[in-house]
């Protein structure tokens, strides 16, 4: 018969995370402390090779079991096919964590890439949380983790809706903790400001080249700080988590200013920031 200490462990052990945008950055970060933790892990990525070096490496240092799930986010209806892949196994952490960033007026950038940020940003994330939520209620536990960014509070010109998208999953992730309260399920909502990961890689100007290396290199954090910081955050059951004073800063700025002025002093570091 197992004493009451063997069926913690045990309950421990058993204990599984979903992480997606898992093969590099901060997903790769948190999906390193949750396994160190002890979870085993579900990765989703569009980024196969990399999901196999993250597993490789992941498994090398840890005990935990992972696996991978191949899925590119930015289309429709993946939620459901994440959900089924998992095999009815009781998630006890979500980290909603994919998304990429496009650069450029709104006027001439691709709508299709456009359509597809959305699509992973709000509708995908939407409804992954809803698919995984519905177990954790039932269960009386479970965390979720959505991020989003210092972008979410203010409007972004040249990256209008990467900014949108980002408030919309900052306006959401507080809502549902609110609605969550006493369930014993809390969502907790990442806001980093800039942060040394392949993002920027993935920033299109909207003409098909890329802005990869930041011009403004002052207040860009490591992601290994950030992910550290998010995990805490997640694991106390904090709301909204913003790493770093002079970002906490930041995201009071358009109480101090006016919105238009606040508009004004982003689209400059835009400008400045990707100027070729």
């Amino acid at each position: 018969m197992l004493t009451t200490l063997q069926l913690k462990l045990t309950e421990k052990i058993k204990q599984t995370a979903l992480v997606t945008g898992a093969a590099s950055g901060l997903g790769f970060e948190l999906a390193m402390l949750l396994a160190q933790d002890g979870y085993d892990l579900f990765l989703v990525d569009v980024d196969i090779q990399g999901l196999e070096k993250a597993k490789k490496e992941i498994e090398t240092q840890f005990s935990s079991e992972v696996k991978l799930i191949a899925k590119d986010l930015s289309t429709c209806n993946v939620a459901p096919e994440i959900f089924e892949a998992i095999e009815d196994v009781p998630i006890d952490v979500l980290i909603n964590n994919a998304g990429f960033g496009i650069f450029g007026s709104f006027q001439d950038t691709d709508w299709k890439r456009e359509a597809e940020m959305l699509n992973l940003h709000v509708v995908t994330t939407t409804h992954l949380t809803k698919l995984v939520l519905k177990g954790m209620v039932a269960r009386g536990k479970g965390k979720i983790l959505n991020m989003s960014s210092l972008a979410a509070f203010q409007p972004g010109p040249l990256m209008s809706l990467y900014y949108a998208s980002k408030a919309y999953i900052l306006s959401f992730s507080e809502a549902i903790a609110n609605e969550l309260k006493d369930s014993g399920v809390t969502v907790t909502v990442l806001c980093p400001g800039q942060t040394k990961t392949c993002f920027q890689d993935v920033v299109s100007n909207g003409i098909g080249k890329s802005s990869s290396e930041n011009k403004i290199s002052f207040n860009i954090a490591c992601p290994k700080a950030v992910a550290k910081y998010g995990y805490e955050a997640m694991q106390k059951g904090k709301i909204v988590a913003i790493p770093g004073n002079i970002n906490k800063l930041l995201s009071k700025l358009p109480r101090f200013v006016s919105r238009r002025t606040a508009t004004a002093v982003i689209r400059r570091i835009q400008e400045k920031n990707r100027a070729h």
